[in-house]
């Protein structure tokens, strides 16, 4: 995606992606926790038609904190068409920094600036709140969740060549710049696998990553929408990614100059 911008163009402040279905009783608390946190930030509240009223709650809450907007979607797409929705709307606008939480209390507002800070002190292109690096905890846990995510998370790494400890983390900041090296029309994935393959491309297009421990919390609030499909969902693309690339690296490394197969 090129976005073209007019030649006085100067950066904005970064832009806070909020994807929203069905979170009536959390939308208006969060608002309010991520304007008291980094009150410089616009936030973007993208909503897949909750039928709770979740969108008209946030107009109201715009109403009254300000640079709030909200983007109403027809209907679910998943978690993907969300961000790309919503970055969109920001490279269009100039924000030259593009975060992303979620929108049911299980990432703290209060860590935004510390990941805006981290771009600049890492001279880093993402920066992921992550739970798996020290200092990071996800209290409340059962052991086989915990296991099941860390692990998750070390085959992503191994199957995808990605030093990144908590690649489906969705509490982020990018560098616009690196979204617009990558292109948007490039990721493809919809559900949470949309995390692991925009960290993929950041690492493949030689941006820097950075991690900063955070502390995960389950909602207190509403309904989770994760589900084993979603996870299996995920997993199935990150073999699919890994196996391509082997085979790619393979094709590449079985050829010598000129094209001819190496060796006998």
């Amino acid at each position: 995606m090129v976005v073209r911008r007019p030649v006085e163009w100067q950066p904005v402040s970064p832009l806070v992606v909020l994807p929203t279905y069905q979170e009536a009783e959390n939308i208006q608390d969060i608002l309010a926790r991520i304007r008291a946190a980094v009150p410089e930030a616009h936030v973007l509240v993208v909503d897949d038609g909750s039928p709770d009223g979740t969108a008209d709650l946030a107009v109201t809450a715009a109403g009254e904190l300000g640079q709030i907007e909200v983007l109403r979607r027809t209907e679910k797409n998943g978690l993907g068409p969300a961000y790309r929705a919503g970055f969109a709307w920001g490279m269009e606008r100039g924000h030259d920094i593009l975060m992303e939480m979620d929108a049911d209390g299980q990432h703290d507002p209060a860590v935004l600036p510390d990941l805006i800070a981290a771009l600049d002190r890492h001279d880093a292109d993402l920066a992921i709140g992550s739970r798996y690096v020290p200092g990071g905890a996800v209290p409340g846990w059962p052991a086989n969740r915990r296991l099941l995510s860390k692990w998750g998370n070390r085959y992503i790494g191994l199957m995808l060549d990605l030093p990144v400890r908590d690649a489906t983390a969705g509490f982020r900041a990018y560098r616009t710049a690196i979204i617009e090296r990558i292109g948007l029309e490039r990721v493809r994935a919809d559900g949470y696998g949309f995390q692991i393959e925009m960290a993929y491309e950041v690492s493949k297009a030689g941006g820097r990553i950075v991690e900063i421990p955070i502390t995960f919390r389950d909602r207190e609030r509403g309904i989770s929408k994760m589900s084993p499909n979603i996870v299996g969902e995920a997993l199935v693309l990150v073999t699919r990614w890994g196996v391509r690339d082997r085979l790619a690296r393979f094709r590449t490394g079985a050829r010598g100059a000129g094209g001819r197969p190496a060796g006998p």
